[in-house]
């Protein structure tokens, strides 16, 4: 069944009191490491023993960094976990309003004017061409670059067929 407009703009509102309704949240991830020390004699270095840990970190990238935060206990490490829960709720939330607008976008109609107001009457258009108060005189063979206080600099362009002119000609 297609979707109407009432009916996506109801889902709109619904979506937006949910990501109102979201608690604490922060991005990155949660992973565990567990490892050896550098001591010879410990029972990680011992066969058949797991190492230290499990610790766990959150990881997140921070102006282009990568920003590891470790736990200093369990009730960190569960709070930690219900934010970046949530921030994954979030996105989830924020991808459905974008395909809802999306959707609305689509089926919104298109308001047609009835004739230009005026400001778009008094607004001029552009012309392909140069004005001419900005065209240079120029036989072709040389071109002008630029100007201080009213003389000109100008630069030869490069030899074509023929040895260039001394720009003191008339123009074709």
């Amino acid at each position: 069944m297609a979707e109407t407009l009432p009916q996506l703009e109801n889902q709109r509102v619904q979506v937006v009191q949910e990501i109102v309704g979201l608690g604490d949240f922060r991005r990155g991830s949660i992973t565990s490491l567990t490892g050896r020390c550098g001591k010879a004699n410990c029972r990680c270095h011992q066969p058949g023993q797991p190492g230290h840990g499990p610790n766990f970190r959150l990881t997140r990238k921070v102006q282009g960094k990568t920003v590891s935060e470790t736990f200093s206990s369990p009730a960190a490490l569960r709070k930690a976990q219900r934010e970046v829960g949530e921030f994954h709720r979030f996105q989830a939330l924020s991808q459905t309003l974008v395909e809802v607008n999306e959707k609305i976008c689509h089926l919104r109609p298109v308001e047609e004017k009835e004739g230009l107001n005026e400001q778009e009457k008094k607004r001029r258009k552009r012309s392909g061409k140069r004005s001419r108060a900005k065209q240079t005189r120029s036989c072709g063979w040389f071109s002008r670059i630029g100007a201080r206080r009213g003389a000109s600099i100008w630069k030869p362009r490069k030899w074509q067929c023929a040895p260039p002119c001394t720009g003191r000609e008339p123009p074709p």
